[in-house]
């Protein structure tokens, strides 16, 4: 006779930004993409008006409530107990929006329950990431699409600083990755703008290095920098393919 057993539940790697300084990511939420290109890339992939969306690594809730403004219902899934409380407080008042604890690998979500699956720099940043992939095309409905945003390490100034912390971060070996489970990317150029010099350097501290983060503030004279992202998108299959 055998016995179920409960699944074990994923390692989970902590975040060396937010779980620590979730008021200084705030910071850096608010400043990032202030041009909107990365939602307008997005939206032109796959507009989310009265559609189920779920939120990947949500961390304290920054983008939830931008897809609960048009979304029919909206789930954010985060791993980390004290970031999933304060993402339920920002969603005090939302309707149709919950949160739930949960690591990418084991989303808590029924079948075909979701049309698009978000995900922006959390959990998929390469090899190593299938078993969240097909966790994300579990939940997809036929037609739903996975889409995932990320740094482009490749592009100056910020990828530059990234490598200059993990030289281990090979974008061509990530992409190729990627093609190869049948994405489509596409670069998105957007800006961080920041209210000030302190702002900025608070968040260059929790992103990198103190020797980076020192080389990051004097490469950059003001409180703007230009950043380049990956938004990777697959939609599932509506039907069975024919060879």
């Amino acid at each position: 006779m055998r016995t179920w057993r409960k699944p074990a539940r994923p390692q989970v790697t902590p975040s060396p930004n937010i779980w620590h300084w979730p008021e200084v990511y705030e910071t850096e939420n608010r400043a990032q993409d202030c041009t909107g290109a990365l939602w307008r890339a997005l939206r032109e992939r796959c507009d989310w008006a009265g559609l189920d969306v779920v939120d990947i690594g949500c961390g304290d809730g920054f983008h939830l409530p931008l897809f609960a403004a048009t979304a029919r219902t909206v789930i954010g899934i985060e791993p980390h107990p004290p970031l999933a409380e304060r993402a339920r407080h920002r969603l005090a008042a939302t309707p149709g929006a919950d949160v739930r604890i949960a690591p990418a690998q084991q989303l808590p979500l029924a079948d075909a329950s979701a049309d698009l699956v978000h995900a922006r720099t959390a959990y998929f940043f390469g090899p190593g990431c299938e078993p969240g992939l097909a966790e994300a095309e579990r939940v997809l409905r036929p037609g739903g699409m996975i889409a995932i945003v990320d740094l482009d390490a490749s592009r100056a100034p910020y990828g530059d600083w990234m490598r200059a912390d993990a030289p281990q971060l090979d974008p061509d070996a990530i992409e190729a990755f990627f093609q190869r489970h049948d994405f489509d990317s596409v670069s998105v150029d957007t800006l961080w703008r920041f209210d000030d010099r302190e702002s900025l350097q608070a968040v260059l501290g929790i992103e990198f290095s103190a020797k980076t983060a020192a080389r990051a503030t004097h490469e950059t004279p003001g409180c703007t920098i230009p950043v380049g992202y990956r938004v990777r998108t697959r939609r599932k299959p509506t039907g069975l393919l024919r060879a």
